[in-house]
């Protein structure tokens, strides 16, 4: 499984995305490919994107805890790394 959130993505890659992805909100992907597609779409997505971009990628991995969260350029969301484990921090108004 894989899901990126974004801020903003270019026209190419947003085009492209919506061959493995379907798009629930503005900006927020998700797909259940495998997991050798996820990790060549991961690094197409880190090697297309500009910093612009402001990617949080989050994509299961069969090692613990069982996922991996990728960023590229300032997201709206902050990450923290706690004892190895990456979370997102939620912010309650």
């Amino acid at each position: 499984m894989l899901v990126v959130l974004a801020n903003d993505l270019p026209p190419a890659v947003r085009g492209r995305m919506k061959l493995w992805f379907i798009e629930p909100r503005p900006n927020v992907f998700i797909s259940g490919i495998k997991d050798s597609v996820a990790k060549t779409v991961t690094e197409y997505l880190l090697g297309h994107c500009p910093l612009e971009s402001g990617l949080i990628i989050f994509r299961k991995i069969p090692q613990a805890p069982g996922y991996e969260i990728r960023t590229l350029g300032q997201a709206k969301k902050e990450l923290i790394n706690i004892s190895g484990l990456q979370l997102v921090i939620e912010k309650f108004i």
